[in-house]
């Protein structure tokens, strides 16, 4: 008679307690990132205190005339000191100035990024999109002077020739509009000049959205028939367009900021001008530079004042591409 072995039952194993504490590696990682978030914040509030401490006495002297003038006369008596009933400081010449070349800019490189980040995507092949990724980032890393001085001897000449062939055939539209025919050193080159920078920034953030399409989406685009053409409409522009908008804002608020390349290729001129065409113009960061190395105390607090409002429209320039993005989302059909 055979005897059946019977194994002694094994007792189970203690359950694993549950928690929520975090471990000593995720507390660290979550300090690490919150302290570096809020130093951000507290540096842009210090230089926002800074800025208005600065030049709250030139805005409460000049009122809104400092947004809405166009006069910058400092007027001093024979000891040196400024005269407050007389002096005037306005930037709004400059204000007006940054907006245009801004919008120039944008214009330009928002259209060439797009259709730059769609090729390198869904039509480069890996080794071309490679090479191309690194000067696009490379691109991005250029001082601003260098694109001043390749703006000023190599792109001039033929961007007053473009400005001539939109004067001839636009003229009837007030932008393009021109009574003296002078194209040197207008907005519209400093535009063209800050497209040419934004242009590697609009097209990184545009490409790593677009590079983020669904896979099954864009397979089931194919598999209804699409050609690669209709699927990026149908699916990679609508799921990438929050990117789309946020890259420009980011390069809007670049071009809204930048100094040494509008001051290279740009005449600063106090009045306003509406005429991009016109060798006429500046902004506000150009002048600053202008006049920070011959300002004294009293001037020193206007520009303080000037790059408050500067921070300010670019803060608001940021908060309306965040609002943007968060409307429209990221969706495809």
């Amino acid at each position: 008679m055979s005897q059946t072995l019977v194994e002694p039952m094994k007792s189970p194993p203690p359950p694993r307690e549950l928690t929520s504490v975090p471990r000593f590696s995720d507390r660290v990682f979550r300090g690490v990132v919150t302290s570096g978030g809020l130093s951000s914040l507290v540096i842009l509030g210090l230089i926002f205190a800074f800025l208005t401490y600065q030049g709250f006495s030139v805005l409460r002297s000049q009122g809104f005339y400092f947004i809405t003038g166009s006069e910058w006369a400092l007027i001093t008596d024979d000891a040196g000191n400024m005269i407050a009933d007389q002096t005037k400081f306005g930037i709004a010449a400059m204000l007006i100035g940054t907006i245009l070349c801004s919008l120039v800019a944008v214009v330009i490189a928002v259209p060439i990024s797009v259709f730059s980040a769609l090729f390198l995507n869904f039509y480069a092949s890996p080794r071309l999109k490679k090479f191309m990724v690194a000067v696009i980032d490379l691109m991005a890393a250029f001082p601003s002077i260098l694109f001043g001085l390749w703006g000023f001897f190599v792109l001039m000449p033929s961007v007053e020739y473009w400005g001539k062939l939109l004067h001839k055939y636009l003229g009837f539209i007030p932008f393009f509009k021109m009574e003296v025919p002078v194209f040197t050193r207008s907005p519209f080159v400093a535009g063209v000049v800050l497209a040419v920078m934004i242009i590697p920034i609009i097209t990184s953030v545009a490409r790593e959205i677009f590079s983020q399409t669904p896979l099954d989406r864009v397979q089931a685009a194919y598999a209804l028939g699409a050609t690669r053409w209709a699927m990026i409409k149908a699916v990679a522009l609508p799921y990438g367009r929050s990117g789309v908008v946020g890259g420009a804002m980011l390069g809007l608020g670049r071009a809204m900021g930048e100094t040494v390349a509008v001051y290279t290729v740009l005449n600063i001129v106090y009045q306003v001008n509406w005429h991009i065409l016109v060798g006429a113009g500046g902004n506000v960061a150009s002048m600053i530079l202008l006049k920070f190395g011959d300002a004294g105390p009293a001037e020193i607090k206007a520009l303080m004042a000037a790059g408050l409002v500067l921070f300010l429209l670019t803060l608001i320039v940021n908060s309306i591409a965040n609002f943007i993005v968060k409307r429209t989302g990221k969706s495809g059909r």
